[in-house]
């Protein structure tokens, strides 16, 4: 690992973004860290508050590129909830390295922030799944290749080997079940599996990760997960199902168009729980 990506150079640049953050803040100390994924944006309206920050305000990120990726935070509460919502996120397919996609988690915890609840759009790989599904993940599978922990650790935010067993925290999970049954809106539980895109998966890959145990498969989350927990945080994962894997619904444009539809429900969803931690 190259001396631009070490760990004094990490910590520093966790520690420059929280403060660029934090002032841009309006006085709001976030206890809770939503990254909203692929036309889910949207989600953010729910706060009570217009502050917010752009991407490229922040040191040590550039602005998303991507479709349906606002490329800003913006900060307020649920209920009297203070959160720190990021409408987009950075990808490995981006080019971007691991230890630059988790930086806005290790700021978003420097901050004060205890939990993250993370979203995203996703292909269904399970045969059960369709388009517009919503699916509680319950653990998932790092097929990136790369994981933002290689290297020298970042002693001040975690330990070395940290426990992935229950990275999506259960008791969240239950809280999530709990208030889409309440809700009356549909959701299923399953695993997601990480791969590093931008390709659409194979025919052939569909059927290996249904065969590996994967339920949908997606380009993000994984790294930002590790982040989170590695850093002491809880979690909470909400992935929409915006396509069949391996099919052909219309590629990214239509994943953008079906978030945004099921964003009202994944809204109800997200902000429901943000109400009750």
């Amino acid at each position: 690992m190259g001396a631009e990506y070490g760990v004094d150079v990490l910590y520093s640049d966790a520690r420059a973004a929280a403060g660029a953050l934090a002032k841009a803040s309006g006085g709001i100390t976030p206890r809770v860290f939503v990254i909203l994924g692929s036309g889910l944006g949207p989600v953010a309206d729910e706060l009570d508050s217009g502050v917010s920050l752009p991407f490229a305000q922040v040191p040590g990120l550039p602005l998303t590129k991507v479709a349906g990726h606002a490329g800003r935070f913006v900060f307020g509460h649920v209920g009297p909830v203070p959160v720190l919502a990021m409408q987009g996120r950075l990808h490995l397919y981006e080019g971007y390295p691991a230890s630059q996609v988790v930086l806005p988690v290790r700021a978003a915890r420097l901050l004060g922030c205890e939990s993250l609840v993370v979203t995203n759009a996703s292909g269904g790989v399970n045969p059960a799944y369709r388009s517009g599904d919503i699916m509680l993940i319950e653990d998932h599978l790092n097929l990136m290749h790369t994981n933002p922990l290689i290297g020298e650790n970042l002693d001040a935010m975690g330990p070395r080997f940290p426990v992935m067993a229950d990275a999506y925290t259960p008791e969240l999970r239950a809280i999530a079940l709990e208030v889409a049954a309440t809700a009356g809106v549909p959701l299923r539980r399953g695993v997601y599996a990480g791969l590093c895109g931008p390709t659409y998966e194979t025919v052939a890959e569909a059927r290996m990760l249904r065969m590996l145990g994967a339920d949908v498969a997606g380009m993000s989350t994984v790294p930002e997960v590790i982040a989170a927990v590695h850093a002491g945080m809880q979690v909470l994962g909400l992935s929409l199902v915006t396509n069949v894997a391996a099919g052909d619904e219309g590629g990214h444009e239509n994943v953008v168009a079906t978030s945004a539809a099921a964003a009202p429900r994944v809204a109800q969803l997200v902000t429901g729980v943000l109400a009750r931690l």
